[in-house]
């Protein structure tokens, strides 16, 4: 049976296969819903095909033996499909093209690793919708997105649990900006229809934890592997660990296409689903500095004990 860690794994190799960027421009409240709708379009069908794929029985052979665990799920299938409804609407409204679904690679899950794909899908959605907000013009549009994070968080939290691991294991979420939450996004994405708008997003090389077992306790040594043919920089290389008041960073060790870190410690270093880039410097997170990334790495923090 697959780990949470070899679900994370799985995220890289495809991601070299997986549509890239389009040309940089500036981000418009249309680009927004339409980046949002690719995200509930992912997990609307990923949902769907897991409740095709697996009854209630098979969610309890696996542990998942909660008296309400099924049906829960089932309302969480139905919020992702009333998402896209919304979304897709609304840009209809406003005159815009909406983004229609893609072709998608879930991988060979069991009802666990399913589970466990879905708490990061989750996790990157509400990091997602959080990064976007400060992109939004209009208030009504930035009211309807604040919405859907607050259940993308519930979602979260519903499926955290069941694991189980902490519903809520740090104060605050992480946002994350296009780029990076793209590049976590891509890997399950096989193509898009040609008529879909062009987004102004791009997928950074992948960044893949070795295989350990999650959550990792916080003060832990971790090991990544950087994509195949990625050109690594000369000087120093860091990691930086995204949270809401600013990235932590720690300086990588780094031995051919490996790169090596510790995981930062205390109440102002990572928690629960948390998130790894390569980068070239240590003030700062950019399209231009970052090498690789994101990677999520669960983190299990003590101090919150």
């Amino acid at each position: 049976m697959k780990t949470a860690a070899s679900i994370v794994a799985f995220l890289a190799p495809l991601s070299l296969a997986a549509p890239t960027s389009l040309a940089r421009r500036a981000v418009t409240d249309a680009d927004v819903l339409n980046y949002a709708l690719t995200l509930e379009h992912l997990e609307a069908t990923f949902y769907a095909e897991g409740l095709k794929n697996f009854t209630e029985k098979h969610f309890q052979d696996a542990g998942f033996t909660e008296s309400l665990f099924y049906k829960n799920l089932g309302e969480v299938a139905r919020d992702e499909a009333t998402h896209v409804s919304f979304l897709t609407s609304a840009l209809k409204a406003a005159g815009a093209t909406p983004v229609a679904a893609c072709t998608y690679d879930f991988g060979n899950l069991t009802p666990r690793t399913f589970i466990q794909t879905a708490s990061i899908l989750e996790g990157v959605g509400v990091s997602a919708y959080l990064g976007a907000a400060a992109s939004i013009a209009n208030k009504d549009y930035l009211t309807a997105a604040g919405s859907i994070l607050t259940v993308e968080s519930r979602h979260n939290a519903f499926i955290r649990n069941s694991l189980p691991q902490s519903p809520f294991p740090q104060p605050f979420d992480v946002p994350l900006d296009f780029d990076e939450v793209y590049s976590l996004a891509a890997p399950f994405i096989v193509s898009c229809p040609s008529s879909n708008p062009a987004l102004p997003v791009k997928a950074f090389p992948a960044l893949t934890l070795e295989t350990m077992q999650q959550p990792i306790p916080q003060g832990s040594t971790i090991r990544f592997d950087v994509a195949q043919g990625t050109k690594l920089p000369s000087g120093p290389l860091y990691i930086a660990f995204p949270l809401v008041t600013g990235p932590v960073f720690e300086l990588a060790q780094v031995d051919g296409d490996c790169i090596e870190v510790k995981i930062p410690t205390g109440a102002n270093g990572p928690a629960g689903e948390s998130y790894a880039i390569l980068t070239s410097s240590n003030s700062s997170v950019t399209d231009d500095n970052t090498v690789a990334g994101p990677a999520v790495v669960q983190v299990y923090a003590p101090y919150l004990i």
